[in-house]
């Protein structure tokens, strides 16, 4: 795709998800697409064949893929726990203060207005937790039992309500707080707590 097209591509979908994220699905038009770009709504036709395709664009561009996260992901200088948990954060803050994955979370939410399949924006998230709880089970950093898929389709409906509701009821900006808080409740039931200096030495 030339330059200018991937510009209008993306001035599209920043504008697009501005306006769903402060207003909603329903109470955006094209126009108000159109007037927030400074494009046409031929534009918006021509690249996203309507609020609709936009609306998908949205979802998949930072909701449901979240590549931007890929590097902290696959570094594997940093054990899989500890990558796990700053993945959430880093999510936690995007949906706290990145317009687009705002909107695409709102989106989703809103999903049974919009006259198109959205992507399950869970599906990657569940599947990274999988492999990195499954890393950790095998480096002896979990405890036995854990069943990582089980447990990443828990830890990932929990953390996402855990934001939600957050949100809803205290707003943004104490979000990293609810997930510190949520972390040290949920961390000693998945591996055992490293000894401590003042431990006596175990019987080998």
């Amino acid at each position: 795709m030339q330059e200018r097209a991937k510009e209008t591509r993306r001035s599209l979908l920043e504008a697009a998800a501005q306006l769903f994220a402060e207003q909603g699905y329903a109470a955006t038009s094209v126009n108000d697409m159109s007037a927030r770009s400074g494009r046409t709504s031929g534009a918006v036709y021509f690249h996203y064949a309507g609020k609709e395709g936009i609306a998908v664009a949205v979802v998949q561009d930072r909701f449901a893929t979240w590549s931007q996260l890929a590097a902290r992901y696959a570094d594997e200088a940093v054990p899989p726990v500890e990558r796990l948990v700053a993945l959430s954060y880093d999510i936690a803050r995007a949906l706290a203060e990145d317009p687009v994955t705002r909107a695409g979370a709102r989106l989703w939410a809103e999903r049974a207005t919009i006259n198109a399949p959205l992507p399950d924006p869970f599906a990657l998230w569940t599947a990274a937790a999988t492999r990195l709880l499954a890393q950790a089970r095998l480096a002896g950093h979990l405890y036995a039992h854990i069943r990582p898929a089980r447990t990443a389709r828990t830890l990932v409906r929990a953390f996402f309500g855990l934001c939600a509701l957050t949100e809803a009821l205290e707003g943004t900006a104490v979000v990293t707080d609810r997930l510190t808080d949520w972390w040290q409740l949920t961390l000693p039931s998945l591996r055992p707590h490293p000894p401590r200096e003042e431990d006596p030495p175990t019987d080998r």
